[in-house]
């Protein structure tokens, strides 16, 4: 019986991949007498050293059979803003994406828009859409109280019919919202039928309507808007008006947005002395100047930690 040649670590290197292809076409025709060891005689330990190999890709191989859990509920936040504010945006991009993650939930921000008619204006947001992805233009024409939020209301479940939000936000881009505080909010509020927000009393009803700073509706509530709510919406001309008004008015006259939750004050406009915050803040409102944004970055201690002196910023 010729002797096996001499193993060396070259021809062990070399003989490796044929051991893995006799492990899978010839084992299990083989059997192996008592105390042989098989395939070994090849090359010592190399079809250990190919098991082990394989056993290593394999652990360092990502899980594809477990996904991550599915959110409890999901939002968009509309942040409505006008075209020159790009400062302004660029704060509020900030400001959320410093914050910690909304526990259990699916928080999607989109900066919402008119048609954008200026050419430097479209210029410019083209590029800064591109860049974030994070920007949604509407079939209107650039206002404050004369129909942007019903078209925006309107626009979002069709906008999103393939993949549906739980809950809608209107807010500005004055307001700083903590989303983690909403999200914990929303967690126990029902699914369907919701008008939250900094309620208004008026004529002896507690919520009439929700201040503009910020509130929210479910799904089901914006459906309505855009569906059987529209007839009724536009042939009332209730599209022009204070905003927040309006939106409450629509909901009252139709009996919608019967769960209602009124979140101040932990909901608030924030002083002239810029004093005021609050530790359990969800949304601070007029926040129209970079003073009074650094003065709530400070207080929430977004720029905590950060040193900005020579020594630490780049050549």
């Amino acid at each position: 019986m010729m002797k096996p040649p001499t193993s060396t670590p070259t021809s062990c290197l070399l003989l490796a991949p044929l051991a893995v292809l006799l492990l899978v076409f010839l084992l299990p025709s083989l059997h192996p007498r008592a105390g042989s060891d098989g395939l070994g005689a090849l090359c010592a330990g190399s079809v250990d050293a190919a098991a082990a190999a394989a056993a290593a890709v394999a652990a360092a191989a990502p899980d594809t059979t477990s996904e991550p859990p599915k959110p409890e509920f999901s939002l968009l936040v509309g942040v409505l803003t006008v075209p020159s504010r790009r400062e302004r945006r660029d704060i509020v991009r900030a400001a959320y994406a410093l914050q910690p993650a909304a526990r259990g939930a699916r928080v999607d921000v989109r900066f919402v828009l008119c048609n954008v008619t200026d050419p430097v204006d479209a210029a410019l947001v083209g590029v800064e859409a591109r860049r974030h992805g994070d920007v949604l233009v509407l079939g209107c024409a650039e206002n404050m109280n004369d129909g942007k939020t019903y078209a925006y209301l309107s626009s979002v479940p069709r906008l999103f019919a393939a993949d549906p939000y739980d809950y809608v936000m209107k807010t500005d881009d004055d307001t700083y919202l903590r989303v983690a505080a909403l999200a914990d909010e929303l967690r126990g509020k029902p699914r369907d039928d919701v008008y939250l927000g900094y309620g208004y009393a008026m004529g002896g009803q507690p919520m009439p309507f929700m201040h503009g700073m910020g509130y929210v509706v479910s799904w089901d509530v914006a459906a309505w808007v855009a569906g059987v709510g529209a007839e009724e919406i536009l042939a009332r001309n209730d599209t022009l008006g204070p905003e927040d008004l309006m939106v409450g008015k629509w909901l009252n006259l139709a009996g919608r947005g019967t769960n209602r939750y009124d979140l101040k004050p932990r909901m608030y406009d924030l002083n002239w002395f810029m004093d005021n915050f609050r530790p359990d803040t969800i949304a601070v409102h007029m926040l129209k100047t970079n003073q009074r944004w650094a003065a709530t970055f400070r207080y929430f201690n977004v720029t905590a930690g950060i040193n900005l002196s020579s020594s630490h910023m780049l050549p």
